[in-house]
């Protein structure tokens, strides 16, 4: 298992914001199986004011370049992504091409 986390801002609007996590508690079928038959073991997404922290854990030889090409070819994803674009804006640190921004581990508890 490969463990990814992410960061991604939401817009500065309490009743977006709500209605984001609103459409969090019960996201559309065809997303979680999008997910999981691209190798997405597990994702949580974590919320501190208008900051994001996405965990998702994927299955060995997880690939995100093959999960994102997947996802660009399914009108439901795309239709999903794009409403969910709209509570959404990248950090002050996120690249041109990206969404949601990888984020560099630099603590791990030793054993």
């Amino acid at each position: 298992m490969n463990r990814q986390c992410l960061a991604l801002d939401l817009k500065d609007d309490p009743a977006m914001i709500a209605e984001y996590e609103r459409l969090h508690q019960n996201i559309w079928p065809q997303i979680s199986a999008h997910l999981r038959g691209h190798g997405v073991l597990d994702m949580q997404i974590w919320r501190l004011g208008t900051r994001l922290f996405m965990v998702m854990d994927t299955a060995p030889g997880f690939s995100a370049e093959a999960f994102t090409r997947a996802g660009a070819s399914d009108p439901k994803v795309l239709e999903w992504e794009a409403l969910m674009w709209r509570f959404q804006q990248p950090t002050p640190w996120t690249l041109p091409t990206e969404k949601w921004a990888s984020m560099r581990r630099i603590f791990s508890l030793p054993p």
